[in-house]
């Protein structure tokens, strides 16, 4: 199934991508494209935290979701939705959400993606990933934004324009550290209509495919 990504970027670096141990927490609108996206690239090994289920209000956005499994957890959609793309893959769900309490129960990763919602699972995943020397990424706001043109991947000091950022800024600077993590961000203004989270596909789907985009890219870079 992989031939033509094979073809594309070689059997040495496709056999690097089947190598890697891959965390990633979070499975929704973010997070369920960079599922998607690392499946259809030959990744064979990942872990997946979510504790949430799928909600009719997801339908708008999140790949894995549709009228027929809501009310499921997402984890087990995810699943399912992977071994149907490659059945040979290698894929741990918990549902359960990432916190200062388990975190030290993580294994080994070659990589974690950090797609929740949750600042201080992003503050527990950031200091994990510090501590054990283990690169990261981490999806910021997509919420209220409606433009996947101002999408991009940056150092979290080089941000702007995200309140979520800010926020993360501060807290890490407290704690001296992941100041130059990467991020998945989006320079659009958060469009101010209310206090729901209002959200469509675009950024949240363009966010997961640079996500992945970039593993992939850092992979094959990767001595």
């Amino acid at each position: 199934m992989f031939n033509r990504l094979i073809e594309l970027i070689g059997i040495d670096n496709f056999k690097k991508i089947q190598e890697k141990n891959i965390l990633l927490v979070g499975c929704g609108g973010v997070g369920g494209f960079i599922f998607e996206a690392l499946i259809r690239s030959g990744i064979k090994n990942i872990t997946i935290y979510d504790k949430d289920k799928i909600d009719i209000t997801n339908l708008n956005r999140q790949i894995i979701t549709n009228k027929k499994n809501i009310g499921k957890y997402k984890v087990k959609e995810a699943f399912k939705r992977a071994k149907q793309i490659n059945e040979d893959i290698n894929l741990k769900i918990k549902i359960e959400n990432i916190s200062s309490e388990n975190i030290n129960d993580l294994e080994n990763f070659d990589y974690i993606i950090d797609a929740c919602d949750d600042i201080k699972a992003k503050v527990a995943l950031i200091k994990y990933a510090t501590q054990n020397n283990i690169k990261i990424i981490s999806a910021l706001g997509t919420g209220k934004r409606l433009s996947s043109n101002h999408i991009l991947i940056k150092k979290l000091s080089n941000t702007c324009n995200d309140p979520l950022a800010k926020k993360l800024r501060v807290i890490l600077k407290k704690e001296n550290i992941g100041k130059d993590i990467t991020v998945a961000y989006s320079e659009e203004l958060p469009i101010q209509n209310g206090k729901n989270i209002s959200s469509a596909i675009f950024t949240p789907a363009i966010t997961g495919i640079k996500i992945a985009n970039f593993i992939i890219e850092d992979i094959i870079k990767s001595s």
